[in-house]
């Protein structure tokens, strides 16, 4: 089997724990406004590689990875999972720490044969990286092209299988940013079991060259950049909410 790959990172230090062989699947279905990597949008595409060659890239490499491994990441990994599955299983053949960097968008509760792959996947999964866009709907739908529904599902789902997990969020200007949605996302988060780490992530503008090449115009043309601080403020909301909900549960 052959996966379609984007383009492989070899020193990744912001997808997962450690230093990480970071590998960018490609094909994805939403359209997020802020998306910095439009060209790995289309599916079929990419280098067709297989899971033994994506190994045989870390083990070059392994002792740099001591303390790290392998992130999938996208585009949307989950789109090819029995490429995926064939991955994961080699990579924990030899002990190799995974991780997958998602939004969650293709999680189908009523669809029993992608959830059984994916029962499957979950036990060969160290760390799920989960990205909630943001937490009200009919927002995460004009921000994504899709609803958030099977998103929030496949949280609860990640915490049922006992799987850790890492929220990321984007904060957009004016878009992902309001106080009452960040402390909303919060006391989702804090429902959930199995919640280790969360990413409050500033908005940038590095992905307006590529869409420029590609000749598509960029959606969110003349949002200012997010920055650190604002981010920062943005985690403590959603912290606070958390925390409380932790409380009184």
């Amino acid at each position: 089997m052959k996966g379609f790959i984007h383009s492989v990172e070899s020193f990744g230090t912001v997808d997962g724990p450690g230093v990480r062989l970071v590998i960018f699947f490609q094909g994805c279905p939403m359209r997020c406004l802020y998306c910095h990597n439009p060209d790995t949008w289309e599916t079929g595409r990419g280098q067709e590689m297989t899971a033994a060659e994506l190994i045989e890239l870390f083990n070059k490499n392994r002792a740099f990875y001591n303390n790290g491994g392998i992130t999938v990441t996208g585009g949307e990994p989950l789109l090819q999972i029995d490429f995926l599955l064939e991955l994961f299983t080699l990579a924990k053949e030899q002990g190799i720490n995974t991780c997958i960097d998602t939004s969650g968008v293709t999680f189908t509760p009523s669809d029993g044969e992608y959830r059984c792959k994916l029962d499957r996947l979950m036990e060969l999964t160290d760390l799920v990286m989960l990205d909630i866009k943001h937490i009200n709907s009919e927002k995460h739908h004009s921000l994504t092209g899709f609803g958030n529904e099977n998103i929030l599902a496949f949280a609860r789902y990640l915490d049922e299988k006992r799987v850790p997990a890492w929220i990321r969020h984007v904060l957009v200007p004016k878009i992902t940013d309001d106080e009452q949605h960040l402390s909303e996302l919060g006391a989702f988060m804090g429902t959930l079991s199995n919640v280790q780490a969360l990413d409050v992530l500033p908005y940038h503008t590095m992905g307006v060259a590529k869409y420029r090449e590609m000749g598509i115009p960029y959606p969110l043309e003349g949002v200012p950049q997010s920055d650190r601080e604002a981010a920062r403020k943005a985690r403590s909301v959603i912290l606070k909410s958390f925390r409380e909900a932790k409380t009184n549960s």
